[in-house]
């Protein structure tokens, strides 16, 4: 195997480029030596790891690093599948400095035995969002029309949309291309707004890549079959189909994927409304999740999706085809809830159109989401006008006499005009500094904190982050990146400081798989499996969990995380652990306590709750 990374440095302010070689052992993945560049050069940094083009299922996913414009510290993003095709390069990381002077394409292809080609094409942005089927998937279009005959094999683009010059939280995005064609299975590096660093940092709107290098990859499936029957009794195929089965259906509940088991599984656990279902009683929860989800939402995907079998993969071979399509329509649980029950849309047509519409921009799906979810809700509450955010229509936003489908449709219209607003600055939205910022200086100027209702979390002055989709203390927690699942998102209650250091343990295992490009929808296996890979490979498995632990130190050393600035944060919290408590029979002495302590004093018990979840992770993420 070949002991050494190699890095295509390219300063795109005059296209200059070279290539650097990192010992393995110095470093091993794209987070490692991520981290590395991005501190000397803050660049914009996209790799794979040492197992992509192997055998190993899942382990093709394409890695994002860099200081995040909407975060503000060092952030990781990944997509899934497009690394197959960056391996093609016969490279392992892709680092950006410098900036365009003119918004371009960076091209990159390369023939077996020949040096890479390069060139940085400048274009007409403006022009080529409002083209075709419009901004992230007109740009797309317009790339692989101008440069898709140059390859010999299919290549892959990586695309921004309006959402990346207009906000902090644009993404990037990519799908598939197979035979000449375009599929509909569109990836997304969401988290972290990469699309908005990409192209306002480095003026690259889009970058098209591909190639025919063949690399030294792991390919012997009789050695791979014999470790895991030696860890599994398993052959490596048979042991990622049963780690993999809730990505392709789960026969209990017949369903399959993330928006087909969370939302059969969640019940009264589930988020509606913009939080406010937190402060409901569990049974109208509960009536809310049967009528308007299980018997309807969940009822037609099922019904369009699973019994149909429209499922793909992300670009790679992978048994857990995890892609639920209807049509161009790729149902996630994530973007299908922010953009779903959080905004008040219990309808797949209304939220197959305003999540269409986001991706169409190029935002960060979840971030728009909770975005949509708070504005309505201060909407209304009368908090803020119609006319502030230059709308028309005022949002069904309480379940009282909801209709599941108009109202869907309707309050997905307004999410519509959000968007809309938000990419043109109409009214009083300009989010170019994030909603934080946005919302700090409107509730000065209204003299009513509208932030107490927009669950994030904070990050230094600016830095913000809409959490995952669930309904638990840790999704909150302050640690060096949030957004992602590097903590503990479970529905257990743990005490605070021990919360703290099984998110330190989550985090690292995660940078076992980020750092070697693989899918987590493969850690069943792959956070046993991989460092034992590593060593069998390399001879390194000691020194790859070091730098694992050395990672994750260095991340840690720069958390400026913020004491939470929304009361419903706060609220969040409180009703997890009263909820814990009287509707699933947790009767711990521990839970009693901080229960008893928020009711008293809600606020002082929050800031006490918070730090002994940064105690733990601190006490767990020491540079020895």
């Amino acid at each position: 195997m070949d002991e050494q990374i190699k890095a295509l440095m390219v300063d795109v302010t005059c296209g200059y480029y070279r290539l650097k070689r990192y010992k393995v052992g110095d470093f091993f993945g794209p987070v490692d030596l991520g981290l590395h560049l991005s501190a000397k050069y803050n660049s914009l940094n996209i790799g794979v790891g040492l197992l992509a083009g192997s055998i190993f299922p899942g382990t093709n996913r394409l890695i994002f690093t860099g200081f995040s414009p909407c975060w503000g510290g060092f952030y990781i993003s990944s997509m899934g599948g497009a690394g197959l095709v960056f391996d093609n390069l016969g490279i392992n990381l892709l680092s950006l400095v410098g900036k365009s002077s003119t918004p371009s394409v960076l091209y990159l292809n390369r023939s077996q035995g020949e040096e890479i080609e390069l060139e940085i094409v400048p274009i007409s942005l403006s022009e080529v969002w409002e083209s075709g089927r419009g901004g992230f998937y007109g740009l797309m279009d317009s790339v692989y029309s101008r440069f898709g005959d140059r390859y010999n094999n299919d290549p892959r683009i990586l695309a921004t949309g309006p959402a990346a010059e207009a906000t902090d939280f644009g993404a990037i995005g990519s799908v598939p291309i197979g035979r000449g064609k375009m599929s509909f299975v569109d990836t997304w590096a969401g988290r972290g707004g990469f699309g908005s660093k990409m192209l306002q940092e480095h003026g690259i709107a889009a970058i098209i890549y591909g190639g025919s290098v063949i690399d030294e990859d792991f390919r012997d499936r009789k050695v791979a079959d014999q470790w895991f029957i030696d860890k599994y009794q398993k052959k490596l195929m048979a042991k990622d189909i049963e780690t993999t089965a809730k990505y392709r259906f789960v026969e209990d509940l017949e369903t399959g994927g993330t928006f087909g088991v969370n939302f059969s599984t969640l019940a009264g656990r589930m988020i509606s409304f913009n939080y406010q279902s937190i402060f409901m009683t569990e049974a109208e929860r509960l009536d809310i999740h049967d009528k308007m989800v299980v018997r309807h939402y969940l009822k037609q995907f099922n019904e369009e999706t699973i019994k149909t079998k429209q499922q793909k993969n992300c670009g790679e071979p992978c048994a857990a085809v995890c892609k639920k399509m209807r049509d161009e329509f790729k149902k996630d649980y994530e973007p299908y809830q922010a953009m779903g029950p959080l905004s008040a849309i219990f309808d797949q047509r209304a939220a197959e159109k305003l999540n269409h519409h986001a991706d169409q921009y190029g935002f960060d799906a979840i971030a728009a989401g909770g975005i949509i979810a708070w504005l309505m809700e201060c909407l209304a509450k009368g908090e803020i006008t119609p006319e502030e955010l230059q709308l028309k229509n005022m949002p069904k936003f309480s379940p009282g006499e909801f209709d599941k489908v108009n109202h869907s449709m309707e309050n997905a219209e307004i999410g519509i005009a959000i968007l809309d607003n938000i990419i043109s600055r109409k009214g009083i939205l300009d989010m170019k500094e994030g909603p934080r910022k946005w919302g700090r200086r409107v509730s000065r100027e209204k003299g009513v904190n509208i932030l107490d209702r927009f669950v994030f979390t904070s990050f230094g002055r600016k830095g913000w982050m809409v959490p995952n989709q669930y309904w638990t203390p840790g999704v909150l927690s302050p640690m060096a990146i949030m957004g992602k699942y590097y903590m503990h998102y479970g529905n257990d209650f743990m005490p605070p400081r021990e919360l703290g250091r099984f998110n330190a343990k989550r985090f690292k295992k995660e940078l076992i798989m980020d750092n070697l490009g693989m899918c987590r929808f493969h850690r069943g296996w792959g956070e046993e499996m991989l460092p034992e890979i590593i060593e069998s490979l390399y001879g390194q498995k000691d020194q790859f969990l070091k730098s694992i632990e050395r990672t994750a130190t260095r991340i840690n050393s720069r958390n400026a995380s913020i004491f939470w600035e929304s009361g419903r944060n706060i609220s969040l919290v409180h009703t997890f652990l009263k909820r814990k408590l009287e509707i699933d029979g947790d009767t711990s002495v521990e839970l009693k306590n901080w229960i008893d302590r928020f009711d008293a004093d809600s606020n002082e018990t929050a800031l006490s709750f918070w730090y002994e979840i940064h105690k733990g992770i601190t006490e767990s993420l020491k540079e020895f």
